[in-house]
């Protein structure tokens, strides 16, 4: 059986994937592949955050009765990464790729770091607190993800 750890893991490579097709976009100058790749990849994190948000996290704060602990700084980095894809994406739209490039880096070591933190310490508190629920938790959220 898929974990949760292997799922979520996963999906983060999916989002890093789509994040060097746009990095590539820019290296090679095409500006029009960059935002539309740089579109996918925020649309991407942004499905992978909401998962979490709306059912990977609750299942796991009603289960473990931790509301304070590991989710609560996730849901603190999601919002900080929000405000750079925004940021990225309108740099890119008004065509300022050095803005662009300070904000993307930011936002590689930002996801780096976060997504070490849940694929080393989250992830697997769930796969330990949550092997009940894991089967229809992972349908829903691989739905969830395909909808985006």
């Amino acid at each position: 059986m898929t974990t949760i750890r292997t799922f979520m893991t996963d999906d983060h490579r999916h989002c890093d994937d789509l994040f060097a097709e746009a990095e590539q976009a820019i290296a090679a100058g095409n500006a029009q592949a960059a935002i539309a790749a740089f579109g996918h990849f925020r649309l991407a994190t942004l499905a992978h955050f909401d998962s979490e948000e709306k059912t990977l996290f609750p299942t796991f704060e009603a289960k473990t009765g931790m509301t304070m602990g590991p989710t609560q700084v996730m849901r603190m980095e999601h919002a900080q990464m929000r405000t750079l894809l925004d940021e990225a994406r309108d740099a890119l739209a008004a065509g300022n790729q050095d803005d662009y490039l300070g904000i993307a880096e930011t936002l590689l070591i930002m996801m780096q770091q976060h997504n070490m933190k849940e694929e080393n310490v989250l992830y697997p508190m769930c796969d330990q607190h949550l092997p009940g629920e894991t089967p229809e938790l992972l349908a829903r959220l691989e739905t969830e993800l395909a909808e985006s």
